[in-house]
């Protein structure tokens, strides 16, 4: 099968949970079929080079200043990468793979699927609905924008979502059940296999982009109120974002310098993994979360994940998690912090098969022999 990936902001050059999960997919699949992947142009990278049996085109520059604008993604970027994908008419492929957003380009992808005689499949983190992208593009824009992606998310040959909770916010727009499945491939398990730890101390962690949805502003004051009870807690936050320098404030007036670390996201994986091993919990206080790959790999590697009950989270994660009331999470931490056993913090811990990747080529051939049919 030759196979197109039409994804804006790929890994490594942009680290995230989907992102890393997109890149398991298109690397696994590489291992059997032909794979090439359309993508912005990020630092470092070639116009058209191959990676990992990855055939990578890479088209108009960008950088993680211009993606993010004003606190969100940028929709000049958008605009650019979506006319960027002209370039797809220049060669034949079976499928073109690619991710619900930017939400701006898939009537493209969509006509070229439908002159090339390809099939589209499109991968869904998240469905907004129309407060949701009015709180995020403003009273008027964001109604336009709501309007816009309901029409252009419409039209696949298949839709493969991360969760359950997704999926049923897709069928909300009217989208057949039948043609969507559950798949999220985000533990790489010969990875997580020779993850190093050392011993338990009492860090809270959290990784990802730091952007206002993560709401980072509660994480902190929640392990700051949690190191009144327990003064050998600490926090780190792993990773990049426009909010960066507004966290770095706010630490720094809050007189938690020394409490509470930053660090950038680690180029080195095992780094990663051997923090998460070596901390008392993963702490997640987002209000807009997809899945949170790193909740799962922290399940994964025996570190428990405390989340508050507001979390979008949907149930598959929820249950391998500790959830309580917000008021509760500073008192929540200092529990698990001082606990000999962190084991005794995860739940259902079998849910976690869900999400390897060596599952990848079974899905997807299971899949295009179904969409060939």
């Amino acid at each position: 099968m030759r196979i197109a990936f039409a994804y804006d902001a790929p890994y490594p050059w942009h680290v995230g949970g989907i992102e890393s999960m997109n890149y398991n997919e298109a690397e696994e699949l590489a291992r059997q079929h032909e794979v090439d992947y359309f993508t912005m142009k990020w630092p470092g990278m070639k116009d058209d080079f191959t990676r990992n049996g990855i055939h990578y085109h890479a088209m108009n520059e960008t950088d993680q200043g211009r993606l993010y604008r004003h606190g969100r993604r940028s929709i000049r970027e958008a605009i650019k990468y979506s006319l960027s994908l002209g370039r797809l008419f220049n060669k034949k492929f079976d499928v073109v793979i690619t991710n619900a957003f930017p939400i701006l380009h898939l009537p493209l992808v969509k006509l070229y699927c439908r002159m090339k005689g390809a099939k589209l499949i499109v991968e869904v983190a998240e469905v907004w609905d129309r407060e949701y992208w009015r709180s995020y593009l403003g009273g008027i824009l964001g109604p336009m924008a709501y309007a816009y992606s309901k029409f252009a998310i419409k039209g696949a040959d298949f839709y493969v979502t991360i969760s359950s909770t997704t999926s049923q916010k897709l069928k909300g727009l009217g989208i057949s059940g039948s043609k969507m499945k559950i798949f999220a491939p985000a533990l790489d398990n010969v990875a997580m296999n020779k993850a190093k730890g050392s011993a338990k101390n009492k860090t809270v962690l959290f990784s990802g982009r730091m952007i206002k949805e993560k709401r980072l502003d509660k994480w902190i004051s929640a392990v700051r109120d949690a190191q009144s009870a327990d003064k050998g807690i600490r926090g780190i936050i792993i990773g990049s974002g426009p909010e960066r320098q507004s966290l770095e404030g706010m630490i720094k007036k809050m007189g938690l310098q020394g409490k509470i670390g930053m660090h950038g996201f680690y180029s080195n994986q095992a780094d990663l993994y051997k923090l998460i091993k070596g901390s008392a919990l993963t702490l997640q206080m987002s209000e807009r979360e997809g899945l949170s790959i790193i909740a799962i790999e922290s399940i994964a590697l025996g570190t428990p994940v405390l989340l508050p009950s507001y979390t979008p989270l949907p149930k598959e994660v929820r249950q391998m998690c500790v959830v309580v009331d917000e008021k509760s999470i500073p008192s929540k931490i200092a529990e698990i912090a001082g606990s000999r056993d962190k084991s005794s913090y995860i739940r259902n811990r079998g849910n976690i098969k869900l999400y390897s990747k060596s599952n990848v080529n079974g899905f997807y051939s299971s899949l295009f022999s179904k969409l060939q049919s």
